[in-house]
């Protein structure tokens, strides 16, 4: 993200072209919310990681930077590509010289979708000089690179044709950006419905922003950005997780969009600004501090990332490209083999093996009470009906009374036969903890079989308070079709005593 006496030129430019642009901008429709869409896949974090390594790696053999111009930055763009091209994208690499350097953009296609109702989200690779740019912008780079993957695990056939970019020197001032914006034929650029943007979306004491579409803070974006809005802070109601508007001020990537009337928005996790005391009271973190201490610095490593944002913000961002994106397309939901809403009992068994070590808190089905610390939520009611799994129901008289203590439980399922065709198991989940929580507490679910096991979601715990919520994962089980499986759900409170709770529900398997 670029510096803020950037911004303020480039504001500027973004008043004076709006004077110019009014009536195109009138005139663009209105991105359309699918009314089937297929529900989007939980993004593992750890992949998301994963790819933030790799970027800090590529930095670190090239100078400690990814700078526009540097080889550290082709290197990135070429990390990006290829895992692009082993999924099936239609990649390009668009080059463009500035500033006596050659930059790079890296445009993927997704095949497939109404080529004339484009829906594109972004997000600039380029570091500044000074140091590898984890969070501005490997976070978002990377988040935006997972999603993308993710559409071609699920084999995604939306309505709208997707289109993901990775921008070049976006940090000398919106280079790359402004340059495929400028290079596209009118008839091209009337074909993109609606641009997204994730610059910054893991910084260390986060924020959670949303560029301001409708107008409620101030100027908003061309028509259609209101819907985006929505749709992003629909996500984050969904999780219980407050949100505060952002303004399009010309800091990032969309600004060459909504010079030209189309539809933006997107994501922020906070740059230089100091978090006062009424967003620390909300969302958590150290008041009267950046949002990024380590912003456009060498301290902007791997070390530089907040779990829980980067993780709250990369399912957003595959909410909303589901969501925008119509996704659905011709797919049709699959026959329910099994189900269970934990509403009676159905044979789930508390410490098979008989090695637990928890002292509390241990799985039970019950109806949870919901309770909270100082503002965090931690347990919650059922995410359907009133039963549930999980970690010690009862409220008793404070957070702390009935949460997992000391140690593994562990909670199994009965038996389940599946049919040949088998495919995917979906089920609720809610993992929570204060900062006393540490890496070796955690929330593991597995499917067992006669001839080994698949882990379906692995939450590890952090030093950071995370507000429970009810999120969904799926998970391809096809390779277990025909056999009878168990699934099997561990929670632990591992480390020194900590504050964690979990919970899971609504589980269901489909052909």
């Amino acid at each position: 993200m670029r510096s803020r006496m950037t911004a303020t030129i480039g504001a500027a430019a973004l008043a004076a072209t709006a004077l110019l642009s009014g009536a195109a901008a009138a005139a663009s429709p209105t991105p359309a919310t699918a009314t089937a869409t297929a529900a989007a896949p939980d993004i593992p974090v750890a992949n998301v990681k994963a790819h933030l390594s790799q970027l800090q790696s590529i930095a670190s053999a090239n100078g400690g930077n990814r700078a526009h111009g540097r080889a550290g930055f082709k290197a990135s763009i070429d990390y990006v590509k290829g895992k692009l091209d082993a999924a099936g994208y239609q990649t390009s690499v668009q080059s463009f010289s500035y500033s006596g350097a050659t930059g790079y953009n890296l445009i993927a296609d997704w095949p497939g979708g109404d080529a004339n109702n484009v829906l594109m989200t972004g997000a600039h690779l380029d570091s500044v000089n000074a140091g590898p740019g984890i969070n501005d912008n490997g976070s978002g780079s990377a988040a935006n690179l997972e999603v993308a993957l993710a559409v071609a695990r699920e084999k995604l056939q939306p309505q709208k044709h997707l289109r993901f970019g990775w921008w070049g020197a976006e940090e000398l001032g919106l280079i790359g950006s402004s340059r495929y914006v400028s290079g596209l034929p009118a008839a091209e650029r009337s074909k993109i419905k609606g641009y997204l943007n994730f610059d910054m979306v893991g910084s260390p004491n986060p924020g959670y922003f949303a560029y301001d579409g409708d107008g409620t803070s101030g100027g908003g974006g061309p028509a259609g950005s209101a819907e985006i809005e929505k749709v992003l802070r629909d996500y984050f109601a969904k999780i219980n997780v407050p949100v505060e508007d952002t303004a399009f001020d010309g800091r990032s990537d969309y600004g060459p969009f909504i010079d030209v009337g189309i539809a933006a928005g997107g994501l922020f996790t906070g740059a230089e600004d100091y978090k006062t005391a009424a967003e620390a009271q909300k969302w958590g973190g150290q008041a009267n501090a950046p949002f990024d201490r380590c912003y456009h610095s060498s301290c902007d490593t791997t070390s530089n990332i907040n779990d829980t944002a980067l993780d709250r913000n990369s399912d957003a961002i595959a909410y909303a490209v589901w969501t925008l994106a119509g996704a659905g397309g011709t797919q049709q939901p699959g026959e329910v083999v099994y189900s269970d809403d934990l509403e009676a009992p159905t044979g789930w068994t508390v410490n098979p093996s008989g090695t637990d070590t928890a002292t509390a808190g241990a799985w039970e089905r019950g109806t949870p009470q919901p309770t909270s610390y100082s503002g965090t939520g931690l347990q919650l009611a059922a995410a359907g009906g009133s039963g549930a799994l999980v970690t010690g129901a009862a409220a008793g008289a404070d957070a702390g009374a009935n949460d997992l203590d000391g140690g593994v439980t562990t909670v199994q399922s009965a038996a389940l036969t599946l049919p040949a065709d088998a495919r995917t198991l979906s089920f609720s989940w809610l993992f929570a903890h204060l900062n006393n929580s540490g890496a070796d507490d955690h929330l593991r679910v597995r499917v067992v079989g006669p001839n080994g096991s698949t882990t379906v979601l692995d939450q590890s715990g952090a030093a950071a308070n995370r507000a429970g919520a009810w999120q969904t994962q799926t998970a391809d089980i096809s390779g277990y079709a025909g056999q009878s499986v168990r699934i099997v759900a561990e929670a632990a409170d591992a480390g020194g005593a900590s504050l964690v709770e979990a919970g899971l529900d609504n589980f269901k398997i489909t052909k």
